[in-house]
């Protein structure tokens, strides 16, 4: 049975007490308007007329006291909406509480960062120092990694020192400036001078391949904010860069597994890091072709140099890395064999700079809009 809103409120102001709040919610909401009311009297039926000596409300015009309402059938219809909030599962809950039932709540007592200093003090400290050891515990690095190429015994020992001759203005321009900062490194670096040593090799190494991080990084950056721009797909080039970033950081990390950098070091990669990311970003909105070009020339100078460090530890004074057992972040990236050494590693990073070397290349030599031939892990 449907109520009339003066009805409705006539009942609430007579037995607001008796409602559930929800059916009072639902009363606010429909008026748009609150109610209060003290009541006093007996309730003999709710279909009878109920007996009340004062009601108010604020829908009254007068605070007089005012004659007993009666409520009718029309109150059991009212009744209806106190299924919003239905009283017999209310008290199931309040049961719970009581009890102490907390299946889903954990008791605040057990969490470490609620307790109380007392009752730190009288946990066992083995506890906590487990906790916090658990928390600390990350995955291994090289874990979350894109597919990259795996090379066979053959194709490491396969690499060659090879050369692309420059051809027009723009190879020529790539050409010149990527011998320009070899040069310039080279005697930064004092890698020209003296012997050469694990130090120098793991300096260079290690700044090289920070470098060698950011054309990927970049170009990747450059192609998708184009392919949203456009409103077109990318050809498949996006994929192959960010590999190629990844790749490099990759060489980056296992490389630290042998060297902590000083703050010096870290400085000028923070320095070199942001001139070449601003560099090779606004070179690379002129012409993609000369940054790809310019760093196919960037990794044939990685293969020379890497043929280098691997003949230093055949004949010269890197010997002890044939023996030296591979960091473990080497041996999960590339599979090598649990008895790899830090041979094995080179090998595998200068076979990694040349899959680089003819992937810029070609990409040099493709229009930006043409399909890549490299597909996710080639």
């Amino acid at each position: 049975m449907m109520l009339s809103l003066p009805s409705t409120m006539r009942a609430f102001a007579a037995h607001g007490s008796n409602f559930s709040p929800m059916a009072t919610a639902f009363v606010t909401s429909t008026t748009g308007r609150s109610f209060s009311s003290s009541v006093s009297g007996t309730v003999r039926s709710s279909s009878k007329t109920l007996p009340i000596r004062h009601a108010s409300c604020v829908m009254c015009t007068t605070d007089q006291a005012k004659p007993a309402h009666k409520v009718t059938s029309s109150f059991v219809g009212l009744q209806q909406y106190r299924g919003l909030a239905d009283k017999k599962e209310i008290n199931e809950k309040v049961d719970e509480y009581r009890k102490g039932d907390f299946d889903t709540i954990p008791d605040p007592g057990n969490l470490v960062h609620f307790k109380t200093k007392d009752a730190l003090e009288k946990t066992p400290k083995t506890d906590v120092q487990d906790k916090g050891k658990k928390d600390k515990e990350m995955p291994p690095i090289g874990t979350y990694v894109l597919p990259h190429p795996i090379w066979t015994e053959e194709q490491l020992h396969d690499v060659q020192v090879t050369h692309k001759e420059p051809e027009g203005f723009v190879d020529k321009a790539a050409h010149k400036t990527v011998m320009l900062f070899r040069g310039g490194f080279d005697i930064f670096s004092g890698f020209k001078f003296g012997q050469r040593n694990e130090r120098k090799w793991l300096n260079r190494i290690c700044f090289l391949e920070t470098v060698a991080g950011v054309p990927g990084m970049v170009a990747a950056m450059m192609r998708h904010m184009r392919s949203l721009r456009r409103m077109q797909r990318d050809q498949g080039w996006i994929h192959t860069l960010l590999e190629e970033a990844e790749n490099e950081r990759m060489h980056l990390l296992t490389a630290l597994q042998l060297k902590k950098p000083s703050l010096f070091f870290r400085l000028c990669v923070i320095g070199s890091q942001g001139v070449f990311v601003t560099m090779f970003g606004v070179s690379y909105i002129i012409s993609p072709k000369f940054c790809h070009r310019f760093v196919g020339y960037l990794e044939e100078e990685a293969v020379k140099t890497y043929t280098k460090c691997l003949e230093d530890i055949n004949d010269g004074p890197m010997q002890h890395w044939k023996t030296q057992p591979a960091p473990d972040v080497a041996i999960r990236y590339w599979k090598l064999s649990p008895e790899a050494t830090m041979k094995d590693v080179i090998l595998a990073i200068r076979a990694d700079e040349a899959h680089h070397r003819v992937v810029n290349h070609s990409l040099a030599s493709l229009k930006k809009d043409e399909f890549n031939p490299y597909k996710p892990g080639k």
